[in-house]
């Protein structure tokens, strides 16, 4: 029995000792662990910065407000018709139902 745990013991050395070596003492390389010194934005920079965003934003909304504009001028417009024109015109679809029922070229439905 102590022969198969020494064995086993010997073979799994290797990979425990690997690992142990292969971790760093836990410090940062000096030389890359710091980024390049910036100096920071001043606030008239920022405010620079900022009018130029708001006016390429306001520019480009103001371009889509023109695209939705010229499709919506293209857009029909909802036809609005009175009741006794909607009752007119279902009167004329079951009057010409009817009649097709009657001459047998609708073949389903009540005779």
């Amino acid at each position: 029995m102590k022969n198969i745990i020494i064995a086993v013991a010997l073979a799994l050395a290797p990979f425990i000792a690997v690992n142990a070596f292969a971790q760093s003492s836990g410090e940062a390389d000096p030389a890359g662990a710091k980024s390049i010194a910036v100096k920071p934005a001043t606030a008239a920079e920022k405010a620079e910065a900022k009018a130029k965003r708001k006016a390429e934003g306001a520019a480009a909304a103001r371009e889509d407000s023109r695209s939705a504009k010229m499709s919506r001028q293209h857009d029909g417009v909802a036809h609005t018709t009175t009741q006794a024109q909607r009752k007119a015109a279902a009167k004329a679809r079951k009057a010409k139902a009817q009649d097709a029922l009657k001459k047998g070229q609708i073949t389903s439905g009540e005779r």
